[in-house]
């Protein structure tokens, strides 16, 4: 038989200003057979309890998925008991739409019945919102899916486990929080949002008088009668549409017990299609590959107005991140492959989308195009990401669609990033500030940048007056790409041409940016022999690339491991901790565990046989990172000396590095 992991996850969540639980009931080890669903296999075995407060963190716990630009979450407040608490929409400006907007309603003879008295339960699995509250014999229990990037779909289902008939009138009543009109439709509401085109409705599949004031609506079912034993099924879809173009006449009228099979089945194959290709994973290490899985989901937007493919937002609970960048884009491709190909595939043609005629990639994308950075781009990663896909796709008809567009960008760098001509490129921007030049590394406010000043290459072009080795390293890495994406292609003689261009090459960068007194890479001023001699994670970029001779890995290694650098508490901080600048906590750049770098620094110590350090660090990121193995959402960086999780939550590209860190 085959066996497969199992996860439960269980969420309890507040909104608004409201003191919110979380509670996460997460996955046991053991074995299951193939034909049962993976994400409820098991009853709940813990409840770790963190109670959190503020505004803010109530998008800690967010259900969305298929893409869609609206969320949910699971009440915590007892008064809200027979709902589901949103949603909130994400286009520029994510907002609660409503608290409860479809909160259910039960009188029997007259009287109304208390749900938040009732014995309540609730889930979060991967793809499923559950909840269920019991009181006089009478069982309410409510599921919420997404059954497309614009659809979400819930059932309520009344079931009588009484041994009396029960006469129950139903209804079901909402308001709006959002300025807007609020009207009534055939079938529901439709809320359009001041000076906006985006519109929400609200559509009940079974028959309901509607009645409709300023800002709340009224759904009333009259009265059902409900056998001993049996139930009544009430289903609504909740949409949400970006454009008046996309505004339905009629919901969707599937079929909800259709739908959710469908659900199951999907989200079973994403989990299959993962740990089928993982060593053996133990049951913290398994409920972290999930919940990684869980955060790119959430953070998936459908193509919408001028976003025209699918894409990734960098986190869901910080509103400056509602857009699709490019750096994040490579590397949340590199994650999605290991179970979701068609996403992967669309969060890097959403960024290609937007190559200019002269090869650039614009930095990150909005709904709308007129907010996009074209100011900078960021570091070159994107015939490695093409080429991950592959390698779990197969698809050569992808390679063809985007090999060409690869091959215009890696030559657009040393068109306008190569100050000097020499081969080395520098980081820099279109519009000669050194902040966006800055930007453009990925690394902000990194310490390396401090005394930079901007050189201009042409019109449209200017550069940072340092070569950057990881900048270097990863252009090195991209030509070995572009030549494996070659031969997938058939085309032998340009792959000759790209593997010819790293020729000596390697030794180029190694002579350049290796300092042989300190035993680490270093940034180089152009023209000088001068290197800028601040340890940040870029040092070790040459060993992830395969660059380093094994004297360098090294020495490097040597440098990576020493407790007063990098070996803190939770290894490989982007700066070194003996530095004076170093701050962790305010620092962004300057301190702060970032998990894509904590990666590249891992396979780089694997590819030169340091497996033991390398799994130490490991073991140290996973036991010491605040709530990685527990129920913390992962977050986007991490503070090397405490562990605490600092910045956004649930980033994506930590939680794609993770997957691919779980998968070697």
């Amino acid at each position: 038989m085959m066996k497969y992991h199992k996860l439960t996850a269980q969420f309890i969540k507040g909104y608004h200003k409201k003191l919110f639980l979380i509670v996460f009931a997460w996955m046991v080890w053991g074995s299951l057979y193939a034909q049962k669903p993976l994400r409820q296999s098991f009853p709940d075995v813990l409840n770790l309890k963190q109670h959190i407060t503020g505004i803010r963190n109530i998008e800690k716990s967010v259900f969305s998925d298929m893409g869609a630009w609206h969320a949910y979450a699971l009440p915590s407040e007892k008064v809200d008991y027979g709902s589901f608490i949103g949603p909130m929409v994400m286009d520029l400006d994510g907002k609660w739409l409503a608290a409860t907007l479809a909160k259910l309603e039960l009188r029997e003879d007259g009287k109304l019945i208390d749900l938040s008295a009732a014995k309540a339960t609730q889930h979060y699995y991967p793809g499923l919102l559950e909840q269920s509250f019991l009181i006089n014999g009478v069982e309410v229990k409510q599921q919420l899916i997404f059954v497309s990037g614009r659809e979400a779909m819930q059932r309520t289902r009344i079931i009588n486990h009484s041994k009396l008939v029960k006469s129950l009138s139903v209804s079901f009543n909402g308001n709006i929080l959002l300025d807007g009109l609020l009207q009534k439709t055939a079938s529901g509401v439709v809320f359009h949002q001041t000076q906006k085109e985006n519109y929400f409705t609200l559509a009940f599949q079974q028959k309901a008088t509607i009645t409709v004031a300023e800002k709340s609506y009224h759904a009333d079912f009259g009265k059902v009668k409900i056998a001993p034993g049996k139930s009544i099924d009430f289903v609504q879809v909740q949409s949400y549409f970006l454009q008046t173009k996309e505004l339905a006449t009629n919901a969707s009228k599937t079929d909800f017990a259709t739908a959710l099979k469908q659900n199951e089945l999907r989200w079973n194959g994403y989990l299959q299609s993962y740990f089928s290709k993982t060593q053996a994973l133990d049951s913290d290490k398994s409920r972290l590959a999930v919940k990684a899985m869980v955060t790119l989901m959430t953070n998936w937007r459908s193509a919408a107005k001028d976003i025209l493919h699918d894409g990734v937002f960098p986190s869901v609970n910080y509103q400056g991140f509602y857009g699709v960048w490019s750096w994040d884009s490579w590397k949340q491709a590199v994650g999605l492959s290991q179970f979701n190909i068609s996403l992967a595939k669309d969060n890097i043609r959403c960024m290609f989308d937007y190559m200019d005629e002269h090869g650039m990639i614009v930095d990150c994308i909005y709904t709308d195009k007129s907010e996009n950075n074209w100011r900078d781009t960021k570091p070159p990663l994107a015939a490695w990401a093409v080429w991950k896909v592959y390698e779990q796709s197969k698809d050569a008809e992808f390679v063809k669609e985007l090999y060409p567009k690869l091959v215009k960008y890696h030559k657009w760098w040393y068109e306008n990033r190569d100050h000097d001509k020499n081969n080395l490129c520098e980081y820099g921007s279109t519009d000669g500030t050194r902040i966006a030049a800055a930007w453009e590394s990925g690394m902000d406010n990194a310490v390396r940048f401090d005394s930079a000043v901007m050189v201009k290459n042409n019109d449209h072009a200017w550069s940072l007056n340092q070569e950057s080795v990881d900048l270097n390293a990863y252009l090195f890495a991209e030509k070995s790409y572009l030549s494996k994406l070659a031969l997938v292609l058939g085309k032998k003689a340009e792959a000759e041409v790209w593997e010819k261009q790293t020729d000596g090459l390697a030794a180029i960068i190694n002579k350049q940016f290796f300092d042989e007194t300190k035993g680490y890479y270093y940034d180089k001023l152009f023209n000088k022999n001068e290197r800028i001699t601040v340890e940040g994670t870029e040092g070790w970029i040459p060993l992830w690339a395969g660059i380093a001779t094994d004297d360098q890995a090294k020495a490097v290694m040597n440098v990576m491991k020493n407790k007063n650098k990098f070996n803190t508490k939770v290894p490989l901080p982007t700066f070194t901790a003996d530095h004076a600048k170093f701050d962790p906590q305010n620092g962004y750049w300057r301190g702060p565990v970032w998990l894509d770098q904590f990666y590249f620094g891992i396979i780089g110590l694997k590819k030169y046989g340091y497996n033991k350090l390398a799994d130490e660090m490991l073991n140290k990121l996973f036991n010491n990172a605040e709530g990685l193995l527990g129920d913390a959402p992962i977050h986007e960086t991490y503070h090397p000396i405490t562990g605490k999780g600092l910045n956004a939550y649930n980033f994506s590209w930590s939680a794609a590095h993770l997957l691919m860190m779980l998968e070697n």
